[in-house]
C-alpha cells in the first residue's frame, strides 16, 4: 500500500503535465478546430461540418501524449447553432475522455457584427490502467492490474464576436471545478478539474483577388500557471490551399499546410519544432486534421457570414 500511495501522486502529475495548464487537448491547428475551444462558433458558418484531429506529441518519448478529437457543428435556423465533440487524451497509463454538446444563440449587434453565446454540458472521464504500471511490490492489491477512474459532469460557457474580416471570443471550460478521486479508500483528493480560460481571435486581410493573410492568436490560462500564447500567420490561396507558421510560448515553433478539395473535403498537417529541453529527446510533434463540410454554398457566401474560412 505504501508503494501505491507514493505512485499515485506521480500519476496525478502525469495528468497535470504537459503543463498543468493543459488538462484539456492542445492543438496547433486551433483555427481549423476552433469549435473545440469555443463552442459559440456553432452556427456561425452556413454549413454542417465534421472534423477530426490526430496529434502525436513529442515523438520519440516513451508514453508521450496522444490526442484524438472528433467534432461536429451546424446552424439551426437563422439564429441558432448546435454541436458536439468527443476527445481522448492518452498519456502513459492515464486516459482522459470527454464529451460535450452545445447550443449557441446568435445576435446581430450592428451592421455585419454578430455576437454568439453558447452553453455546453457533458462528461469527463479519467482512467488509470494499473496493468501498464510496474509496481515495486508485485503483491500490492490496491491497483493490481485494475482499471480505476472517475466520471464527472462538465460545463462550458463561451462567446464570440464575429465579422466577415475578424473574430474574437473567449471560453471557460471545466466550470464545475470537480475533484477527481483516484482511490475512494483514501480520504484525500489527488487532483481537480481546474477551470480553464481561453481567448482567441484573428483577422482576414485580402491581398488581391485570390490571396488572404490571416494572423490569429489563442491565449490559454489556468491558475496558477503562467499564461500560454499561440500566435499563427496563415496565407490562404483561393480558399483552397493554405500554408502557415506559428509560435507557442516556451514550447514550440510550428509549421502547417492544408488543402480544401472542392469546398467539401479538407486536409491539414502541422509539425511542431520543440524549443524546450524536450528537444533533446524528441523529434517533434505531428498533427493531422481531416474534415467534411456539407451544404456549403460558394466560398464567398461563407466568408461573408463566418468568422473564418477554415
Amino acid at each position: 500500500m505504501k508503494n501505491i500511495r507514493l505512485l499515485l501522486p506521480l500519476v496525478a502529475m502525469l495528468w497535470a503535465l504537459p503543463g498543468r495548464a493543459q488538462q484539456l487537448p492542445q492543438l496547433t491547428q486551433y483555427v481549423a478546430n476552433d469549435y473545440l475551444f469555443n463552442q459559440a462558433v456553432a452556427g456561425s458558418r452556413p454549413f454542417f461540418e465534421l472534423r477530426s484531429g490526430h496529434r502525436y506529441q513529442w515523438v520519440g518519448v516513451q508514453d508521450a501524449p496522444r490526442t484524438f478529437t472528433l467534432s461536429g457543428s451546424t446552424p439551426l435556423g437563422a439564429k441558432m447553432g448546435v454541436g458536439g465533440y468527443l476527445f481522448t487524451d492518452i498519456v502513459g497509463p492515464t486516459r482522459r475522455t470527454g464529451i460535450q454538446f452545445s447550443w449557441a444563440y446568435h445576435l446581430r449587434i450592428t451592421g455585419d457584427v454578430k455576437l454568439s453565446m453558447a452553453l455546453s454540458g457533458g462528461l469527463l472521464q479519467f482512467l488509470i490502467d494499473g496493468s501498464k504500471i510496474q509496481l515495486h511490490d508485485q503483491g500490492d492489491p490496491t491497483l493490481d492490474n485494475q482499471l480505476r477512474g472517475e466520471l464527472k459532469p462538465d460545463a462550458t460557457f463561451s462567446f464570440l464576436f464575429y465579422h466577415p474580416r475578424w473574430w474574437v471570443g473567449a471560453a471557460a471550460p471545466q466550470l464545475l471545478n470537480n475533484e477527481v478521486v483516484f482511490l475512494h479508500e483514501n480520504t484525500g483528493t489527488l487532483s481537480r478539474m481546474d477551470r480553464h480560460y481561453y481567448a482567441m481571435g484573428g483577422y482576414r486581410l485580402p491581398i488581391g483577388a485570390d490571396l488572404k493573410l490571416e494572423p490569429s492568436f489563442m491565449l490559454k490560462y489556468v491558475d496558477p500557471v503562467p499564461m500560454k500564447v499561440d500566435i499563427n500567420l496563415t496565407a490562404r490561396y483561393k480558399d483552397a490551399f493554405w500554408i502557415g507558421a506559428g509560435y507557442r510560448t516556451n514550447d514550440a515553433w510550428c509549421a502547417m499546410l492544408g488543402y480544401w478539395h472542392k469546398q467539401q473535403f479538407q486536409f491539414g498537417y502541422s509539425y511542431d519544432v520543440i524549443t524546450s529541453n524536450l528537444r533533446n529527446y524528441s523529434t517533434g510533434t505531428h498533427e493531422v486534421m481531416l474534415a467534411i463540410t456539407i451544404g456549403r454554398g460558394r466560398a464567398e457566401a461563407a466568408a461573408a457570414a463566418s468568422p473564418t474560412t477554415p
